[in-house]
C-alpha cells in the first residue's frame, strides 16, 4: 500500500503561483506580440479542480485576450448542426488564448455515459475529433488537452463539503450526483476517448488532482513550458503632465444618486471569519488531515 503523498505547503504554494502567474502574463504579451492562437482544453471527473486552475490562470490575464469558453447546453437549433459548429466559432484569433471548462469532449463523456447522444453520433464524433483537431493544429493554432484526475473516495467527499457550502452549492447539479453512480461507466468512457484521442500531436496530458494545490502548480508549469514564449519588451511609457486648470468645477454632489458608504460602519466583531475553501485544505469534518490516496484514479 503506498504511502499518502504530503500536501503541498500552503506558503510555498502561494508563492510558487505568485511566480507563474507572473510568468502566465509574460506569455500572454508574446502570444499578443507574435499573433499565437492558443486553445486550452480542461477535461475530467466532476469536482476535480478543472475551474480552479482556470481561475487561478486567468487571475492577473487581460480577460480580451484570455477568454474563458463555458457553454450551456446546446440549443435545439445548435442541436442540428454539425456538433463541432458552435465550438469553432469560440477558437481563438491571432494573439488569444481560449480557455475550454469542458469542450467537445463532452459527447465522449457525459454524453455517451448518460444517453444525450446516440451511438451512431458517437462513433462519429470518434472518427471526426482527430481530423478536427489535426486541423487545428495544421492551421497553427496551439492545442492542449489537460485532463484532471481524481479518485473516486476524493471526489465524493468534495461533492459532500459543496452540499453544505454555500459558496459552491450551485456547482451541484442533479447530473453530477448521477456520476458517482456511474463511476466505473465514466471510467470505460475515459478509456476509450484516450485509445481514439490520445495522438501526436494532440496528446492528453493527465493532471493528478487529488490535492488541488499540487495540481494547479503542476499544471500551469507544464502549461508555460509547452507554449515557446520569449520575453516581450514593452513600450516605455512615459506619464503624461496634468494640463493646467481651466476652471472647471465638479457637479455639486448633493444632485447626484451616491451609494451609501456602508464600509463606514464595519467593524471587526461584526465581520464574519474570511472564508476557506472546504476542498483546498483538504480537511474533513474534524479538521484533520484526511486526503484519500488516489486509488482507482482514472
Amino acid at each position: 500500500m503506498s504511502q499518502k503523498a504530503a500536501k503541498l505547503d500552503n506558503d510555498l504554494y502561494e508563492a510558487e503561483l505568485t511566480r507563474l502567474q507572473a510568468e502566465l502574463v509574460e506569455m500572454q504579451e508574446w502570444v499578443k506580440a507574435t499573433g499565437a492562437r492558443v486553445v486550452v482544453l480542461f477535461e475530467g471527473r466532476d469536482a476535480a479542480g478543472k475551474g480552479g486552475a482556470i481561475k487561478r490562470i486567468t487571475e492577473y490575464l487581460n480577460p480580451r485576450l484570455a477568454e474563458v469558453v463555458a457553454l450551456p447546453t446546446p440549443t435545439e437549433r445548435q442541436k442540428t448542426q454539425w456538433y463541432f459548429q458552435r465550438f469553432v466559432e469560440h477558437l481563438p484569433a491571432a494573439g488569444e488564448i481560449k480557455l475550454f471548462d469542458r469542450s467537445w469532449y463532452n459527447r465522449a463523456g457525459v454524453e455517451r455515459v448518460m444517453g444525450y447522444c446516440t451511438p451512431e453520433e458517437y462513433q462519429r464524433f470518434l472518427r471526426q475529433v482527430p481530423v478536427f483537431e489535426r486541423m487545428l493544429v495544421d492551421d497553427g493554432i496551439m492545442l492542449l488537452k489537460y485532463w484532471f484526475s481524481v479518485s473516486d473516495k476524493e471526489q465524493e467527499k468534495r461533492f459532500k463539503s459543496r452540499m453544505t457550502d454555500p459558496m459552491r452549492r450551485w456547482k451541484l447539479s442533479p447530473t453530477d450526483l448521477e456520476s458517482l453512480t456511474r463511476w466505473e461507466d465514466y471510467s470505460r468512457a475515459k478509456d476509450d476517448m484516450f485509445i481514439h484521442t490520445d495522438i501526436e500531436p494532440m496528446r492528453w496530458h493527465v493532471v493528478e488532482a487529488e490535492d488541488k494545490k499540487k495540481a494547479r502548480i503542476n499544471m500551469i508549469t507544464h502549461l508555460l513550458e509547452s507554449v515557446p514564449y520569449t520575453h516581450v519588451d514593452r513600450p516605455v511609457i512615459e506619464f503624461p503632465k496634468r494640463p493646467k486648470g481651466t476652471g472647471y468645477r465638479r457637479t455639486d454632489q448633493r444632485l447626484m444618486s451616491r451609494v451609501p458608504d456602508y464600509a463606514a460602519a464595519l467593524n471587526h466583531a461584526e465581520v464574519p471569519p474570511k472564508y476557506h475553501d472546504p476542498e483546498d485544505n483538504g480537511l474533513d469534518d474534524n479538521g484533520s488531515d484526511d486526503s484519500p490516496e488516489a486509488e482507482a484514479s482514472p
